[in-house]
């Protein structure tokens, strides 16, 4: 089956999804949107109210700023692809829950096996903590991460960037070496040397943290 349609059956199965309490009060579910064969993904935390409406990510204020980032580098959202760790809107703009970020993550591995993107960019603390857990994203954002194979960039979300000039500047700081990463994401994805990456707390049964990665 061809990347396409297996985007497409997977936003069917997100629109149908009863897995967690969030379809109760669902408008629409936000399964996300982009190239099939993008080589950058970017991953959000959960829709917002202007999501929920369009059914489409980031595609709020937050969207608005997302787009010129993209436009600043080259890039539209047309050549990317743009999705969130939770599917549904959580009340009030919430935090997401742990359950309803588990209930949505088969559809958001399914999408990364499909797609296959060089980078995944991750916004905001709790994308970033899906791949990196206990990492710190005020210490490692703008910093390349191999993890399972895969090349994760974390950044600050786009929305809270709306609310401090200091996390804003650091972002499109962050968006401005991204065709870097993506010329070098072959060579980041070699085997790094072992460096610790700074964690939220100490717990004494956590995985092994990935590697940090440096350009220099």
């Amino acid at each position: 089956m061809k990347p396409e349609q297996v985007l497409r059956e997977i936003a069917a199965e997100v629109e149908a999804c009863t897995r967690c309490p969030l379809h109760v009060g669902r408008r629409r579910a936000v399964p996300g949107e982009g190239s099939p064969t993008a080589e950058i993904m970017l991953v959000g935390e959960a829709p917002g109210f202007y999501e929920s409406v369009a059914g489409r990510p980031f595609v709020g204020p937050a969207g608005q700023l997302l787009d010129r980032l993209l436009e600043q580098i080259g890039l539209s959202r047309q050549q990317v692809f743009i999705t969130n760790l939770v599917k549904c809107r959580p009340p009030r703009n919430r935090d997401p829950e742990p359950e309803e970020v588990a209930a949505c993550e088969p559809y958001l591995d399914r999408q990364i096996r499909t797609i296959q993107p060089k980078i995944i960019v991750t916004l905001g603390r709790h994308s970033l903590h899906k791949f990196v857990p206990h990492a710190k994203i005020g210490q490692v954002h703008g910093q390349p991460i191999r993890h399972q194979g895969l090349l994760i960039v974390p950044m600050y979300h786009p929305a809270a960037a709306l609310r401090a000039y200091s996390m804003h500047q650091a972002l499109e700081e962050d968006f401005a070496r991204l065709p870097q990463f993506l010329q070098q994401a072959e060579t980041l994805s070699e085997p790094p040397p072992d460096q610790d990456i700074a964690e939220d707390d100490s717990d004494d049964d956590s995985p092994p943290a990935p590697q940090q990665l440096s350009l220099f």
